[in-house]
Formats: structure tokens, sequence, C-alpha cells
């Protein structure tokens, strides 16, 4: 109470501060996040950190070399954790301002992740991606009641919105669709502070905004991607599971009066059933039940109040989930440890791990319910679907 009595009076004395949202922010960035030091984005040049990014995608790098280059790969991905913060903050207010029941949450990218996307080829041809030129290490994510409320946040707040970061890429995934059927927005900005934070700026933070039926339909790709060990998220899969997944978002798509994906059924009846088919085929109510059903917790969230950021470990061999929380003044650990955590398990595809901020442990579970391999809102979809006809 005394802290806020002091910054209240400071308010008063200040045109900056006469907004209760202006006021928290100054709170969070002067008081809460200082207590983690600053991790300068500068400590390898651009050129030694673009070097360690081509190291990590040559399967032939010297062990050595490797570990170098996690090094760097972690320094320059624990430097997106300022603006990652800064963005977080104004998603959650005004999503929140124009949907009550939106969630809100960020992560920083994976390793696998980032290493799969510097391998990533196109038309062919060899793989070209810079670590330094990478869009989204730095992400945060609104998910939103319904497609309107979530175009709304998109257009309204952000794309005609008074942001003083520079906007650099814009993908509307749900006009336009993914062939896989994935369906969101993306928002790329490249960030600038006035804050005396300047050493942060140009680092570029991805805004991911969707509607809660396309979240439901992106956390059950990836939780069945965990269990088969193949990456139906990058269109990568078995052709059957792709197929079952691209019908599925056309479905959804419908239900939200948004475009369906190419190369499906424009007739329900028709649609439906070839979902039914497959469904059939695949036995996938039943594999997500079990899946769901299996994970052990060995952490109890509901004793973990006051705690922002998790370290979420899951091991799809004995299916278990292992979480480590953190409260803000223990953000250098957290990300000290998720760094550890993933230099352990490099190179092996049956672990994954994540280090996520999240402003409750009810919001952690709805915002990645696929580390908890939780389907059953997918389920409810799809019974829907098959039930129809």
């Amino acid at each position: 109470m005394a802290i806020l009595k002091i910054f209240n009076n400071r308010a008063n004395q200040h045109p900056y501060f006469n907004k209760t949202a202006q006021l928290e922010k100054y709170l969070y960035l002067k008081v809460v996040y200082p207590t983690m030091k600053d991790i300068d984005p500068q400590k390898y040049s651009k050129s030694k950190t673009d070097s360690a990014g081509d190291i990590l995608r040559n399967n032939g790098s010297l062990e050595e070399d490797k570990n170098n280059a996690l090094e760097m790969l972690s320094n320059w991905r624990a430097a997106h954790s300022y603006p990652m913060h800064v963005f977080k903050i104004r998603l959650k207010r005004i999503s929140e301002k124009i949907d009550k029941n939106s969630l809100s949450a960020q992560r920083l990218k994976r390793v696998p992740s980032i290493v799969k996307k510097l391998n990533r080829k196109f038309e062919g041809n060899k793989a070209t991606m810079k670590l330094t030129q990478m869009q989204d290490i730095a992400g945060v994510r609104a998910v939103m009641s319904n497609v309107q409320l979530a175009k709304e946040l998109s257009k309204e707040h952000y794309i005609k919105g008074d942001l003083k970061h520079k906007r650099v890429n814009e993908k509307d995934y749900i006009t336009y669709p993914k062939k896989d059927g994935y369906r969101s927005i993306h928002l790329i900005y490249r960030f600038n502070s006035d804050k005396g934070k300047n050493i942060y700026n140009d680092l570029l933070v991805e805004v991911q905004i969707r509607s809660k039926l396309q979240h439901i339909w992106a956390t059950a790709v990836e939780t069945v991607g965990f269990f088969i060990g193949q990456a139906i998220k990058s269109n990568e899969g078995e052709e059957e599971w792709n197929t079952f997944f691209k019908l599925v978002s056309s479905a959804f798509a419908k239900l939200e009066g948004c475009p369906t994906i190419p190369n499906t059924p424009d007739d329900e009846r028709e649609l439906y059933h070839a979902i039914k088919q497959k469904e059939k085929e695949l036995n996938i109510i039943t594999k997500l039940k079990n899946w769901t059903d299996s994970v052990k917790y060995f952490e109890d969230l509901k004793n973990k109040k006051g705690s922002q950021l998790f370290l979420l470990e899951l091991d799809t061999i004995q299916e278990k989930l292992t979480i480590t929380a953190y409260s803000k003044r223990q953000e250098e650990k957290a990300i000290e440890d998720y760094a550890k955590a993933e230099k352990k398990i490099y190179g092996k595809s049956e672990y994954d791990v994540v280090l996520v901020g999240a402003d409750t442990t009810i919001n952690l579970k709805k915002a990645y319910p696929n580390y908890f391999l939780d389907t059953r809102e997918f389920i409810k979809q799809l019974y829907k679907i098959i039930n129809k006809y």
C-alpha cells in the first residue's frame, strides 16, 4: 500500500501517469522488472550470433562448438524477455478491455523450434534464415472468445493503433488460412524504447491473436504431434493426420463464418462425413482421451500462488509433466534453468521443454493445454461434428 501511495502521488504530479494502465506499466517496469539484470543483446556481435545459428543447424558440428553456440543462442533469446514483457502488458490490458474472457500469455521460442526454423527450406532452396532475423523468438498471445473479437483486437488496437513500435510484418491466417489448416493473426513489431532501454531497440516481437476455436485446434495439433512423434504443426506428419486436421479446421472455419482450407469439401455434409471417417480410421477420440488421462502431475499448481513463470518439461516416454514455478523476481533463474534443461535434452525429440508466462495457474493451463495433453475441448467439438449427420 505504501508503494502504491507513493506512485499515486507521483501520478498526480506528472501527466504521464494520469491513467491507471500507465501507472501499472510504470510500477511493473520500475519496481518488478529491475530485479532481473539487463541482458545485453549485443554481448555477442550479430555476425557471431548468426554463426551460432549456422553451427546448430549443421549436424556435423563439433560438440564443443554446439555448446558454445547454445550459449550465444540462449543470450540472444533471453535478451528478448524485456520487450516481450512490455508487449504482454499492453496485450493483456487491451484484450481484457474488449473481452473479459480473453486469455493472454507469453513465451520465448524453444531451441528445437528455433533450430528447425533455421533449417527450413523454401521451394527446395538452401536454408538461408539467420538467427538475428527470426521474427518470433519472443511471442505474446491473446485468445479471444470469438473470431469477431480477435479481428477487432487486431485491427482497431494494433493495425490502426498508435504503437511507438514499428510494425514490420502482418499475416492474416484467418482470412487466408495456411494450407495445413492453421488459422490466426500474426503481427511482427520492432521494439522501440524511449524509457532508457534502448539496448533492446530493434528486437522483434510477435503478437499472435486467435479465437478460442482456433486455439483449440492448434493445441490439439501439438498434442497429437508430441505423442506420434511427427511435426503435424509444420505439415510434416503422416498424410492421414494432416488430412484430418485440415478437415477439422475447415469445419471450425465454417462455424466462424470464415474462409475454409483449400482442397477440402465445401459442402458441410460431405465435410463432416470425411471427418467422421478419418476419426474412425485413426481412432482419434480414444487416443486423445487416453493421452489426457495418462499425464501424472509432479507439482500441485494450486499451492503456487504468486508464480507467473512456469518451466514445463514434458517426457512423452514416461508420460509425465514436471512443472517448476517462479515468481517475477526469479526470472533470471527461470531463464537460466530453461537454458540448462534445453541443453540436457538437445536432439531428443521425445522430450520437450518451454518457459512460459501466465498471470495465474488457471490461465497457464488454458493457454498451454498441449503441455498438459488436455484436448477435452477439442473432443467436445469433434463429437458435435461426427454426430450431426
